[in-house]
């Protein structure tokens, strides 16, 4: 079963707007009126609740009105359909990484040689999305369209800063998008779910890719 979630934001610190985008920009919503802020807190609530019971797949827009003491209007209202409920999901674990990133305690943090850095960027991504695995794959799209996204921009942006600080000697933007091909939500999920792997294996995998690719590893 996947780890509860975490607390949720207040809602002027959320991230919002519906989409069919496994992961999602980073942004602002505008400012509700207290009642209905704190209904759409007690509906992520309840909606991730349910997520970590049953799994997203067998949780419906009724289940969570029901949970939260609603009517099935104001889940509606609120999030537009089910999509845009699981883009307001995906969207506050995506704000969570990407904190880590940028501000967390090193290696994932500033503060670590770029290599660690990099292995850590990995084993994260790897250990988020296997945590909240249900709700990647069930939003998971179309992989030239979800490249096109302002997180998958982040994430290239940030591999191909650690390489570069690494003095990788290869192509930087091509490598950077095969290594974040390694951490595709779908591979990751088929790897220790079909081929019964580990997350250890799976992780030691991703670390052999940046010692290869960073220099550390001959071949």
């Amino acid at each position: 079963m996947p780890e509860p979630l975490p607390p949720f934001p207040a809602p002027s610190d959320a991230l919002g707007g519906p989409a069919d985008l496994a992961l999602m920009p980073t942004g602002e919503v505008s400012q509700l009126r207290a009642d209905a802020a704190r209904n759409r807190t007690r509906l992520l609530e309840v909606a991730a609740c349910l997520a970590a019971e049953r799994g997203i797949a067998n949780v419906t827009m009724e289940d969570i009105a029901s949970g939260a003491g609603v009517g099935k209007g104001t889940v509606f209202r609120r999030f537009g359909d089910r999509t845009g409920l699981l883009a307001e999901l995906l969207s506050h674990h995506e704000e969570q990484l990407q904190a880590g990133f940028f501000s967390g305690p090193p290696p994932l943090g500033p503060g670590a040689p770029p290599e660690e850095r990099l292995r850590s960027f990995g084993s994260a991504v790897i250990r988020h999305e296997y945590a909240y695995r249900d709700l990647y794959l069930a939003a998971h799209v179309e992989p030239g369209r979800r490249r096109a996204t302002p997180p998958y921009q982040f994430r290239l942006a940030h591999v191909c800063m650690l390489l570069r600080e690494a003095r990788a000697d290869c192509d930087i933007e091509l490598v950077a998008h095969t290594m974040l091909g390694y951490l595709e939500t779908v591979l990751v999920d088929h790897l220790l779910t079909r081929r019964g792997m580990s997350l250890e294996r799976v992780e030691a995998g991703w670390c052999d890719l940046v010692d290869r690719y960073t220099g550390r590893c001959p071949g």
